[in-house]
Parts: C-alpha cells; structure tokens; sequence
C-alpha cells in the first residue's frame, strides 16, 4: 500500500510540474468589404518572455484565404504584419498572400520567433503581382494578437 501511494505522490509531483500545453487560438472570419474574399484560421503563441520586451518565443498562424469574388480578373489578398523583437526594438516582418482561385480555399502557415504582435488586412482587388496601396493603407488593420505584459 505505500508503495502505491509513494507512487502516487510521485506521480503528483511531475504533473504539478508539467507546463500546460498551449491551445490555438482562432481567428476570423476576416471579410474584404462586400464579403469578396475571407480569412481564418488558428494563432498558437509559445513562451512568453518579458525578460526586455514582451514577446512570445514563437508565433505559429495557420490558416485559408478565400477568393469570394466572381469576376476571373478579381484576387483575395491577406496581408499579416508581424512585430518582432530585434534586441531591444521592434521590427515588422511582413507576410502576404493572394488566392486567384474563386472558391478554393489557399492554405498558409507562418512561423515566427519573438512576436510582440500580430496584425492583419484581407483585401479583394484585380489581379496584380503585389496588393495596391488602396488595399494596404485604406481602412484598419486588424490585431488577432498581442503578447501580454
């Protein structure tokens, strides 16, 4: 009987000390004005440190970019800008992704390291090889998340 109860003891003891594993967080639907392309998916922050800056050790996103718009010449674009910690500033690292494909949804995954936040656009506009300055600078950008402090 001790000995199942020094196991058990035991046993306690290494899970009070096991970290709680990290669940994603979902995101979205984020839809460009008229509903014409749409974006979604999970963010899973691991490690926070606050030694200087507070920042994640590493920013998972996955996710789909939705083409909704009829027109063949039209394209989904997500735009994501990512606040990085370079030694004690902040740097943007940004990600982007346009989806032609009227209906099919584009899979993406990014992977980051010392993330203070991250923010994101989803715009729907003719197809051109980069989004337009009407897509990256018109209306707000949407923050899906920040460290805490």
């Amino acid at each position: 009987m001790r000995t199942i109860i020094s196991l058990l003891v035991a046993l306690a003891a290494v899970l009070a000390f096991t970290p709680p594993a990290t669940a994603a967080a979902g995101w979205g639907p984020y839809r460009a004005p008229g509903d014409k392309a749409r974006a979604s998916g999970t963010l899973v922050p691991v490690g926070e440190d606050h030694d200087t800056l507070p920042t994640a050790d590493q920013v998972t996103v996955k996710g789909t970019l939705t083409d909704r718009a009829r027109p063949a010449g039209t394209c989904a674009w997500l735009l994501m800008q990512f606040a990085v910690r370079v030694k004690n500033a902040f740097v943007f690292k940004e990600r982007k992704l346009r989806d032609c494909s009227y209906r099919t949804p584009k899979h993406f995954t990014y992977v980051l390291k010392d993330v203070y936040q991250v923010e994101l656009k989803v715009c729907s506009e003719a197809k051109s090889p980069a989004p337009s300055a009407h897509c990256r600078y018109s209306g707000t950008w949407k923050i899906i998340y920040t460290s805490p402090l």
